[in-house]
This record gives C-alpha cells, sequence and structure tokens, in this order.
C-alpha cells in the first residue's frame, strides 16, 4: 500500500493535471469499490471546477467550485492514468507499475483541457467519495486521523504525551494512524532506525531528547522520500518510466541479512501487528541508550 510519500507524489501529479480544469464528463462503470459510490456520484461532478489538491494522511482530497469535496484513497492497487493526446501519463508523477488491464477502469475524468484521467484499480480496495468541505472533518474516513507527520502539530511535546499514555510498542504508536496520519511501515522502520530506537521498546519509555531525535527523523525521512519520488518496491513507478528510488537509500527496510551500513550487524525482521518491521539490533538496543545520532548518515549505502 502506497505510504505518505508515494500519495504525495501522486496528488502533486495529479494536481498540474486536474487543477483548475472543469470535470465536463464523468464515467462511472461500477457501483462501488471497497464501499458504494456516493448517490448521483456522477452529476454531482460533472460541471464542477477542481479549484486545489491537497493531501490528508494517505488520502488525496480534490475542492470543487461548489464547496464539494472528491476524497480519493489508492487503497493497495489504484493508480491513475493521464492521457493528453498522444501523450499517456506525462502528466501525472506516479502510478502502479505493471501493464493497465482497462477492465478495471472504474472512473473516467473527462476535463475541459482535453486531458483524459482514469482510475484503474485492479483490487478495487481504494475508495472515491464525495462530501461537503463543511463536513470534511466528520467524514467517516478522516474524523479519526492523527496530527500529519510534516506539520508543527507533531513536536516532541505531542509525542512524549502520546507515547506516555500507552503500553505498546514504539512501532506501533508510530503507525497508529490516529496519531499520526500517513505514516506507514516503511518509514516507521526507517525514522525509528534513524533516532537508534528499538521497535519493540515500550512507547511510555520514551524520554523527551528521545522524542525530539525521533520527531527530526520522522519528518527527515518523509521529506527526503518525497523528493525521491517515494519508493518502488514491487508496484510503483514513474508515469515516465523511471522509478521512484528512495528504495535504495533503505539503512533497514526491507534488508534482512545484510550488513548493517553504521555496525556491519546483520538486519533482523521481525513481525509485529502482522507487518515486517527491520532494524539493527545494535544501533536499536532494546534499553535506552545514550543518543549518538552522529553516527547514523544521512544517506543510505
Amino acid at each position: 500500500m502506497p505510504e505518505l510519500p508515494e500519495v504525495e507524489t501522486v496528488m502533486r501529479g495529479l494536481a498540474s493535471a486536474l487543477q483548475g480544469q472543469k470535470l465536463v464528463r464523468v464515467e462511472q462503470r461500477r457501483a462501488n469499490l471497497r464501499r458504494p459510490f456516493p448517490p448521483d456520484f456522477r452529476q454531482r461532478l460533472e460541471g464542477r471546477r477542481i479549484e486545489a489538491l491537497s493531501r490528508r494522511g494517505k488520502y488525496i482530497l480534490a475542492d470543487l467550485d461548489d464547496s464539494q469535496v472528491l476524497i480519493i484513497h489508492l487503497g493497495m492497487t489504484g493508480r491513475f492514468q493521464v492521457e493528453s493526446g498522444e501523450q499517456t501519463n506525462g502528466m501525472a508523477d506516479f502510478y502502479y507499475d505493471g501493464p493497465r488491464d482497462i477492465r478495471h477502469d472504474h472512473v473516467v475524468f473527462h476535463l475541459s483541457s482535453g486531458v483524459v484521467v482514469t482510475y484503474n484499480d485492479a483490487r478495487r480496495f481504494g475508495f472515491i467519495d464525495v462530501t461537503g468541505r463543511s463536513d470534511l472533518d466528520t467524514h467517516p474516513a478522516l474524523a479519526k486521523l492523527g496530527v500529519e507527520p510534516l506539520g508543527n502539530r507533531l513536536d516532541a511535546p505531542f509525542l512524549l504525551d502520546a507515547a506516555g499514555r500507552r503500553a505498546a510498542p514504539l512501532k506501533a504508536l508510530l503507525m497508529d494512524q490516529g496519531v499520526i496520519a500517513g505514516l506507514g511501515n516503511i518509514y516507521a522502520s526507517e525514522a525509528l532506525f534513524r533516532a537508534r530506537l528499538h521497535p519493540e521498546r515500550a512507547a511510555s519509555s520514551l524520554k523527551a531528547p528521545e522524542a525530539l531525535l525521533l520527531v527530526r527523523e520522522i519528518k527527515a525521512v518523509l521529506h527526503e522520500a518525497i523528493a525521491a519520488g517515494g519508493s518502488t518496491l514491487r508496484d510503483f513507478t514513474h508515469a515516465n518510466g523511471a522509478s521512484g528510488d528512495f528504495q535504495e537509500r533503505f539503512f533497514v527496510y526491507d534488508r534482512e541479512g545484510q550488513p548493517c551500513a553504521v555496525c556491519r550487524t546483520p538486519i533482523l525482521r521481525l513481525v509485529q501487528g502482522g507487518r515486517s518491521t527491520f532494524f539493527c539490533s545494535r544501533c536499536q538496543p532494546r534499553r535506552p541508550a545514550r543518543l549518538r545520532s552522529h553516527l547514523i548518515p544521512r544517506s543510505s549505502p
């Protein structure tokens, strides 16, 4: 599933095609994805102008000129195809790799610019909804989301307060979308390594200097991943055929058995909440250690 940097990359790519354009025609080719489309979905969109695109956690938001908001979640295999004349994908920055099967083209947006944007989703785990701007904060998909990790609300005091109320492991705290919206498995593992924190340490054991460092590393790893165009594992590539390359900078994620870039100790893997966690047992001791973050380089091996 795409995480925050990948969704941010998708959103930025779509903005270049959608922002300021009128939805001339909308084709809805099935009744539902993960959830049913809202009533009168097509009628509510046609004729509306897209004023701006933004992101909330792992959701893409498109503000319309009548105070409605189009909410998009990519799920596991959601992708956008952007076509302008003979040019395909050139206006989108990110989509799932592999040949597109047109049988899974579920929604097609025809824009006033002549551009056609198609939402394709083989597994149909994504969803698209429409709600009023005034109802956005109470929408079931968004109401319980935590703070944005790149925003000012995520700071050391906030993290300490959230951690102090939980006996759960640190990794579980970071993955809780009700605490931090959009932070996922890849970047939680990488941030914990950079901050020299063991993923299984109790969240309540976090100290103020550690919280300060962890917040800094969460923001740093996300900014770096966005700048790199996200991470390409099995499923992702850029629209021009090039891959997002942040996976080349992983310190621990998906590197089980490989030597740590800092101490050469083999990277270990454990399962937390059904998800693989990767870490270095030497750089990330179970017990709180003296902070020596200068040993963790900013670029990976």
